[in-house]
């Protein structure tokens, strides 16, 4: 059956209301199961030994003694994860996080790891190995790291994206370059013109459930693994790849998600566990330290970023330009190159440049984080936008109203824009009493807009009718966000039924076809996108069994509210039936009811925000307080509003802390020095004012409910929106985040000195 994606315009009687999640009683009573929940008989406590240096080249590790402690079962280094990547240098860096080679790269690379009876001897075992170490000299920061006297990392790596080959070996990685029109001649044009340079700090996505699994290889070959993950088929495939075995002979189910943003997008410690299960022929359990988690897996990026934007005394901006520099950990990535897509991306602009540098730096991998990349690159653009409009002299609003990109505009990164939202948010935000709302002594009101992409991708899903006439969901897309009430709301959308006759579930690999990773904010699109097309071909099926139950041609009947009706003066007689009723008869009608559908959900839409901060700040001591947040965003189509807000509140609450107090501290020993919540501060509810939201509904045209993805959006602007409230309330233009209060009372003691 032929699916028509295209926007409908229909009237909606479950989509948009606010039922209760179906996953909440189990998770308020424990009796939902996380990735460290699952156990199986006979399992093992897997373990990990990890490098205590930033930079070390790995002479030799001598295993001897951990293998013969009692109750050591399988002791593991690199020798027993070869390279089966045949060439494919992203799953070779895989491979190498997962297990350091030749060298050490990062304070907590992997080296060896162990499977023993129980968690005491596993650690036991730990301190017997014997690694030999020759230190290297290390780089941690980003811009030293770009320097062409800075410590190599590795000496295969040449800069690609540049005009000529270059014949040195270099931490930076690639070169990406994006935009159109002539910078110089526009900034000829520009009456006034602002150029600053800005640094984030590296930060954690903050989730509360560590990395876990749970890995069980048979002897015939094949294997299991229960874990933590946002997508249990990539992993599956990841798995499969690196340990050499062939994709369907491994399954793999994921279990309650504890938070993932990102940060569950990539394998850390499950090839390990695979391995370790394989060697020594019994399950094992492996479950990440909070230490290790912040020392091993992934975090951002830092950067640096320089901004150039000019306008014209009428505040329309002639040119704009960026340079931005994102550290990838030891291994390269394209984090700087999202970076760069998405930092004009909220304007119309003639004459628009801006270009990447990924640059290598030993630390942890770099992960994904909610709309990665995209909130640095907001922070320095919405910043120097806001410092513009003040030197012209125009209301932030007003100024970023008079250029923000519009149906028809060329985006800064290539296309031509839809059907999108940022006019629409930034009109609600002029017009939001928070706006008007008086200001005290050393307070200050930021505002900032914000750009995600949004994905669609692969993505399978089936739909089940059983004979009392309940509905079976499975989605292969992991609920990271409240998708499966989402999905239960379309199913019965579609099929006309109430929500509470659906059931969605996660399949694991074996009972789905493949579906891509839940990240990109395409979980609710994607899936509901294939949870339509699924109903709707079992609608079909339900029709042809009425036509059979009533003897007449399945082109007279219809389905409308939940019911089969035979149309026609000539079949007034035949009343209606009802799915139930349908379903009831199936074993006489032809089996079971089922849709099934497997699609790539295409044309995504892209989502823009505009958030408004308060700020008070302490001139004596830089200490800041949260007054009031208000986040406006488009959702398209809001499925199940209860979670779109919620979605909008936590983008906002993770950019408050990544803005005021969240960072990476490295030693120059390079050891990260606070891998643990109590020095990794991430906010609490007394951080926090309470985050008002506001939902505008601009229709995606290429999904037939109008469905945008939400989850990302919302944590672009709060880094640029709270820097321009502190800079506002403390009179001093913030640069660096986080803006922690020593960093604030730095800056304001400069600017004091400066005014001398």
């Amino acid at each position: 059956m032929n699916f028509d994606p295209r926007f409908s315009g229909r009237k909606f009687t479950s989509v948009g209301t606010r039922p209760i999640r179906p996953d909440g009683v189990d998770k308020v009573t424990g009796r939902a199961r996380y990735g460290a929940d699952f156990n199986m008989a006979g399992q093992l406590v897997g373990r990990v030994l990890r490098s205590p240096h930033a930079h070390a080249r790995i002479v030799k590790i001598d295993t001897s003694k951990a293998e013969k402690l009692a109750g050591v079962k399988a002791v593991i280094t690199a020798a027993d994860l070869p390279d089966l990547t045949n060439g494919d240098a992203a799953m070779y860096d895989v491979l190498d996080n997962c297990m350091a080679r030749t060298k050490a790269l990062y304070d907590g690379h992997a080296v060896a790891a162990v499977a023993a009876v129980d968690a005491r001897t596993a650690r036991q075992a730990l301190k017997l190995i014997e690694v030999e170490y020759e230190l290297l000299p290390h780089v941690t920061d980003v811009d030293e790291a770009a320097k062409h006297s800075a410590p190599l990392i590795n000496d295969a790596i040449f800069t690609e994206g540049l005009e000529e080959k270059p014949v040195k070996p270099s931490n930076v990685t690639k070169r990406s370059q994006f935009g159109h029109g002539d910078v110089h001649q526009g900034f000829g044009h520009a009456d006034f013109i602002v150029e600053r340079s800005f640094k984030t700090e590296q930060t954690h996505q903050g989730y509360i459930e560590p990395h876990a699994c749970v890995a069980n290889f048979s002897s015939d070959g094949t294997a299991d693994l229960w874990v933590c993950t946002q997508g249990h088929f990539v992993y599956r495939q990841h798995c499969a790849q690196l340990l050499g075995m062939e994709a369907s002979k491994l399954r793999v189910t994921s279990s309650e998600i504890g938070g993932g943003f990102g940060g569950k997008t990539h394998v850390w410690a499950e090839p390990v566990a695979l391995a370790l299960s394989r060697k020594a022929g019994r399950p094992v359990k492996l479950v990440m330290t909070r230490d290790e988690v912040f020392r091993a897996s992934g975090p951002t990026s830092a950067t640096s970023i320089d901004v150039k934007i000019g306008a014209r005394k009428d505040g329309t901006i002639t040119a704009a330009e960026a340079t931005l520099r994102y550290s990838c950990g030891p291994y390269a990535g394209s984090w700087a190159e999202i970076g760069a897509m998405t930092a004009f991306a909220c304007y119309k602009l003639d004459n628009v440049k801006t270009v990447g540098y990924e640059v290598l730096v030993n630390r942890p991998k770099t992960a994904a984080y909610r709309a990665p990349s995209a909130p640095m690159a907001a922070f320095a653009v919405e910043s120097a936008v806001d410092e513009l409009a003040k030197m012209i002299g125009m209301d932030p609003v007003d100024f970023r109203i008079r250029n923000a990109a519009q149906e028809g505009t060329r985006s800064s990164y290539g296309p031509v824009y839809g059907p999108i939202g940022i006019g629409p948010t930034l009109e609600a935000v002029k017009s939001h009493p928070h706006m008007k709302a008086p200001l005290g002594k050393n307070q200050g009101r930021g505002m900032a807009c914000g750009f995600w992409f949004n994905f669609g991708g692969q993505t399978c899903t089936d739909l089940n009718i059983g004979m009392d006439g309940s509905v079976s969901l499975a989605v292969g897309t992991v609920d990271v966000g409240g998708s499966r009430a989402s999905l239960s709301l379309v199913a019965a959308e579609e099929l006309g039924i109430a929500y509470e006759q659906v059931k969605a579930i996660v399949a694991d690999t074996s009972s789905l076809g493949y579906n891509d990773m839940t990240d990109g904010s395409r979980g609710t699109f994607s899936s509901s996108m294939a949870t339509i097309s699924a109903a709707r071909n079992a609608i079909k099926i339900l029709r042809e069994r009425a036509a059979q139950m009533w003897d007449i041609a399945v082109d007279d009947v219809v389905w409308e509210k939940g019911h089969a009706i035979a149309k026609g003066e000539k079949h007034g007689n035949l009343g209606k039936l009802s799915l139930k009723e349908i379903a009831v008869e199936s074993g006489k009608t032809g089996g079971p009811i089922a849709g099934h559908s497997e699609l790539v959900a295409d044309g995504a839409g892209v989502s823009f925000a505009t958030h408004i901060c308060d700020i008070e700040v302490d001139p004596e001591t830089g200490a800041t307080r949260v007054l009031r947040y208000t986040v406006v965003q488009d959702a398209g189509k809001a499925v199940h509003p209860t979670y779109v807000e919620g979605q909008y509140q936590g983008g906002a609450a993770q950019g408050i802390g990544w803005a005021l107090n969240e960072e990476y501290i490295y030693g120059k020993d390079g050891r990260l020095q606070n891998p643990g919540f109590l020095d990794y501060r991430i906010p609490v509810c007394s951080d926090l004012p309470m985050i008002d939201t506001q939902i505008l509904e601009i229709p995606n045209p290429n999904h037939p409910y109008g469905v945008r993805g939400v989850g990302e959006t919302s944590i672009v602007p709060p880094l640029a929106a709270i820097a321009n409230a502190v800079s506002n309330a403390a009179g001093v233009r913030m640069t660096h985040i986080p803006m922690s209060p020593p960093r604030i009372l730095a800056a304001i003691e400069a600017e004091r000195e400066w005014s001398k």
